[in-house]
């Protein structure tokens, strides 16, 4: 029993009129995790129970049992003999509490039915009993695993039922198996605009299946859609069946047809495609985009992404970490696990549109309607919920003098998220250039320009951080990125993060540090900045921020140094007395270190953006960080309610 649960439910007092006083033992764990054990002394109230033929008279006051006098009950009969007994002679059973099964329980339960699954899984593989269709009853030749129950189907109930779900992936029976077909060959086409109707300026043709010979139901003939009947399919000889250009007919596409290229998270598909040709009507490009369908590119496209693959390939990307080469590779295998070499390559259309996907999401998130709003550097990031914003989450009327108006900041390097030269750095286009979460490009590079490195010895012991300020970058771009985040809730600073160029000099730091003490920072004059090796770069702050045009923090503000507390032990015994978290007043119970599990996260995606080009690894990380902050707000009232 807990030790509050037990201030709660019990009353100490001693002998009760009323009452059966009763010692129980209280366990307690402390915060080293050692148990213990003491003796209470506790009065539970007896009910009165009136019994027909008898008498409960409980006496004035039941001491304990351990006091020499048990407690007893006497009871009057009917003929007036007195009867007594002991309550404590009849111990309290516990009650069992049932033990929460385990994976290997539900799996020993599964063992036994294993062979029922089996045959079920097999059973589906054949065609239903009799073979016809769900609906019109005819000659039963598709289904669609992709539906519920995988319906049999003819070919007009199938184009019908899946006018609205185009990306559905359909089986053919053969007379022998089921093997893979495509919608396009039962003549489905989508029509855009009007709803999804057909187009009235456009002449209506009776849509009918695309030609070509297939060792489907037909035997080896074209099938017209018009004469489903229930007649079986002929029978076809060994060897009958052979395809000239060794490709699946559903991943041939279709000849003599308007057809576009679809990407979705079923695979690739082949779609006829019909626009809107009304006077009034809108671009084709822009006909696709209000069908959820992201055209790659604007004068006669040819390839498309749905919403729901970019929207899955964003998540994946945040997520687990995956490349865009590896989500492709999979939606192959998903259109054809046997031929995924022969499925079209549409990788770096994909990596075109993910980026326009990014900044597209970011500007609806952030509510920006139109190029106009934009005004602020990081106004697409999202920052921290609980850290003091004055005008914002704190009234501007407020005493930010106050301690509890401290902003609490932790700075860190990090040397995973390394960048390659580039073999064309001139042809580059930046989408989001310093409204995410790393600082503009072209200012950044006019401070590196404008700002010498000084070397300074340090007193503190031989730190990394300082040793390596000057190591050769090789053949990187970047050998890094710098980053300041704050100390208590773990959200990265918007318009802060900075590329090395070497190793994790004080000028890169010094920029980071600026941004973030920038921002929504109004009337705040109290920071505690924590960092790695607070004992010699804090010394000449003030100095190279007076000397430099590029940075700025208000003379009124200070700045109280701290070094976290893992890296405070590799410091001198006078730098763990002056910097350590454990000694500075109105600190808190904050380690210092919170931005080190940030990087875990942020090296999932470190190894993809080492190739990619500047803009594209800019972007990439942002949203990367974005996400990381969104995780950590929507997981702060978790948190405060735990």
């Amino acid at each position: 029993m807990a030790k509050g649960n037990a201030r709660k439910g019990m009353t100490m007092i001693g002998a009760t009129p009323g009452h059966r006083v009763k010692q129980l033992e209280v366990r307690t764990r402390k915060a080293s995790g050692r148990n213990r054990s003491r003796l209470v002394e506790v009065a539970i109230k007896e009910p009165i129970v009136t019994t027909p033929g008898y008498s409960k008279s409980l006496p004035s006051s039941s001491p304990s049992k351990y006091s020499g006098s048990p407690s007893k009950y006497r009871l009057q009969g009917e003929e007036g003999v007195e009867n007594s007994y002991d309550m404590n002679d009849s111990p309290v059973k516990p009650f069992p509490i049932p033990r929460k099964k385990t994976q290997n329980d539900y799996i020993r339960e599964w063992l036994p039915q294993r062979d029922d699954f089996l045959q079920i899984l097999l059973e589906l593989e054949a065609p239903p009993m009799p073979r016809i269709c769900k609906i019109c009853q005819k000659d039963g030749v598709y289904r669609c695993p992709d539906c519920l129950h995988q319906p049999l189907l003819c070919t007009n109930c199938c184009r019908a039922t899946h006018e609205a779900h185009p990306f559905h992936r359909i089986q053919q029976w053969t007379g022998d198996f089921f093997e893979d077909s495509a919608l396009h060959m039962t003549g489905l086409q989508l029509h855009l605009g009007h709803g999804g109707a057909p187009c009235p300026s456009v002449p209506i043709n009776k849509p009918a299946p695309l030609g070509g010979k297939s060792r489907h139901a037909t035997g080896g003939k074209e099938r017209d859609p018009a004469n489903d009947n229930n007649e079986d399919p002929p029978e076809l000889e060994d060897g009958e069946w052979e395809d000239v250009d060794n490709i699946p007919l559903h991943l041939r596409p279709p000849v003599g047809s308007k057809y576009l290229t679809i990407v979705d998270v079923t695979g690739v598909h082949f779609v006829l495609v019909q626009g809107c040709q009304c006077p009034n009507a809108a671009s084709y490009h822009m006909q696709l985009f209000r069908a959820k369908l992201c055209p790659s590119t604007f004068e006669k496209p040819s390839t498309a992404f749905t919403f729901s693959v970019l929207d899955d390939f964003l998540r994946d990307n945040v997520e687990c970490g995956t490349s865009g080469m590896n989500y492709y590779s999979k939606l192959r295998r998903v259109t054809s696990n046997v031929f995924p070499h022969l499925v079209p390559d549409r990788y770096r259309e994909l990596l075109q549109v993910a980026r326009q996907w990014r900044l597209l999401k970011l500007l609806k998130w952030s509510g920006f309607h139109d190029n106009n709003n934009f005004g602020k550097k990081g106004d697409l990031g999202i920052f921290c919920a609980a850290c003091p914003q004055p005008g914002i989450n704190v009234t501007k009327i407020a005493n930010l003098d106050h301690w509890k108006y401290t902003r609490t900041v932790v700075m860190d390097g990090n040397f995973k998220a390394e960048h390659m030269r580039e073999r064309r750095p001139d042809d580059q286009v930046r989408l989001m250039d310093g409204r995410g979460f790393m600082v503009t490009n072209s200012t950044y590079q006019a401070y590196l320009k404008a700002t010498p490195h000084v070397t300074e010895k340090s007193t503190c012991n031989n730190h990394k951080a300082i040793n390596q300020a000057n190591s050769s970058c090789g053949k990187l771009n970047s050998t890094g990125v710098g980053a300041t985040a704050c100390a208590r809730h773990g959200c990265f600073y918007p318009h802060s993060v900075v590329d090395f160029q070497k190793g994790e000099r004080q000028l890169n730091m010094d920029y980071s540090l600026t941004n973030a003490l920038s921002y929504n920072m109004t009337g705040i004059n109290n920071v505690l900045c924590f960092y790695d090796v607070n004992c010699a770069y804090m010394k000449n702050l003030r100095r190279r921020v007076d000397s430099s045009d590029f940075l700025q923090i208000p003379t009124s503000m200070k700045i109280t140094a701290g070094i976290g507390m893992w890296h405070v032990h590799g410091h001198k015994q006078e730098c763990y007395a002056r910097y350590s978290p454990l000694f500075i007043k109105g600190s808190g119970w904050v380690d210092g270190e919170i931005i080190e599990t940030l990087w875990s996260t942020l090296n999932i995606v470190s190894a993809s953006t080492r190739g990619m080009t500047s803009p594209h690894r800019q972007e990439l990380l942002d949203f990367q960080m974005n996400d990381s902050n969104f995780m950590k707000m929507i997981r702060m009232g978790m948190e405060i309610q735990g």
